[in-house]
């Protein structure tokens, strides 16, 4: 396993500009964000429908078109989520930095523990880091894994209900239900993991936005080109 720590500034004001974020990383971002943001959206107003549309019922199918593009959008999740597994297995060794945590290592929570001191305002420097830092890379690691994992499996349970039995989705997924207590419960814990995934996006978007300006290494634009560059 390999540190994300790089030392002080003086040491990396010398460096060149590291490659982190792979192309198909990069991709999975993009499709990722853009997946959760519509299953938001959807999700939630199935959770809540909206008032009955007038005139006649087969000129109208809100709701049914909202639970389309949920599935859809279902789909894009489940798949991008793969093929990222897949270059954690194949990709630089950065692309690993979200499916585990190195607890074992002093420096790590070291640097969490400065990391968390930076974005609550009690220290006005973060550690440099050459990918994640410690603390989105312990946000990562709960929501864009663990929690999608939950998400998928919940979200394809519910899924299976509507298939029925015997359906691919019952086969592979239809037992997470009675495991979690029935219907009502997989459905009420499956809403508890979008509002997770609204919080998490907000934070995550003040911790980028802040590590940009007051930070002393490149955060938004490494995402887009995939270099890390450090500010002198």
């Amino acid at each position: 396993m390999h540190s994300t720590a790089i030392g002080s500034a003086e040491q990396v004001d010398r460096r060149e500009s590291i490659y982190v974020f792979e192309l198909p990383v990069r991709v999975w971002h993009v499709t990722h964000a853009l997946s959760v943001i519509a299953l938001c959206i959807t999700g939630y107003l199935i959770a809540n429908p909206l008032a009955s549309v007038g005139g006649e019922a087969s000129e109208s199918f809100l709701m049914g078109n909202l639970r389309m593009v949920h599935l859809i959008s279902a789909y894009v999740f489940t798949v991008g989520f793969g093929v990222r597994v897949y270059w954690a297995i194949v990709g630089n060794k950065y692309s690993r930095d979200i499916f585990y945590l190195p607890l074992w290592r002093r420096a790590w929570w070291r640097e969490l523990f400065e990391e968390l001191g930076f974005y609550l305002f009690l220290r006005k420097q973060a550690p440099l880091t050459v990918s994640h830092n410690a603390l989105a890379q312990t946000a990562m690691f709960f929501f864009n894994f663990l929690l999608a994992v939950f998400m998928i499996g919940t979200g394809f349970a519910m899924h299976s209900e509507a298939l029925g039995l015997g359906s691919w989705a019952d086969n592979w997924f239809g037992w997470i239900i009675p495991l979690l207590g029935g219907s009502q419960n997989t459905k009420m814990l499956h809403d508890l993991g979008m509002w997770l995934f609204v919080v998490f996006m907000l934070i995550h978007i003040y911790m980028a936005v802040r590590a940009r300006y007051m930070g002393r290494q490149t955060s938004l634009r490494s995402i887009v080109t995939g270099w890390r560059r450090y500010k002198g």
